[in-house]
């Protein structure tokens, strides 16, 4: 029964992952298409809406077929209460779970992340801070950067 069960399910939850992860870059993609001062200047309106509703929304469906349940105990902090919010240990698939629970906020990644197929269109989509492992002045400029959309009063998502 049970190997009865991964033949089906095995393939069934990869094609639906594979379906979420194209419409998620579709979406990204619509979203960050002639965006001027990418990177440089915040999402608004619509982009930053489309971001929020169907990323959230896809990612959360492909950790449910994936076996994930999450609850949410408490309240999630807004922006005003919390612009940086943390999330620990930030190596693994797992920070994906809490940037769909907090709405896509923007993210601190490796710059070469942006460089990957699909994943880097996503990434984009979400306005990250790239950090670059080369640039020596890579660490003061990140923590420049989250500084900046910290106080940037609502202008910036919350950064995690």
């Amino acid at each position: 029964q049970s190997v009865l069960q991964g033949i089906i399910l095995i393939p069934l939850r990869a094609t639906c992952l594979t379906f979420i992860l194209l419409l998620a870059w579709l979406f990204a993609s619509i979203a960050i298409f002639c965006q001027h001062g990418r990177g440089s200047v915040p999402l608004k309106g619509w982009r930053r809406r489309m971001i929020r509703t169907t990323l959230s929304g896809l990612t959360r469906t492909a950790f449910f077929i994936m076996g994930f349940q999450v609850k949410v105990k408490g309240k999630v902090a807004s922006l005003s209460e919390a612009p940086i919010f943390v999330a620990a240990p930030h190596s693994s698939f797992f920070d994906a779970i809490v940037c769909a629970l907090t709405g896509m906020p923007s993210i601190v990644s490796r710059a070469e992340n942006l460089s990957t197929p699909v994943f880097g269109t996503i990434l984009s989509s979400l306005q990250p801070v790239a950090v670059s492992r080369q640039d020596p002045d890579s660490r003061k400029n990140t923590v420049a950067e989250i500084t900046k959309r910290a106080l940037s009063r609502g202008q910036w998502p919350q950064v995690i």
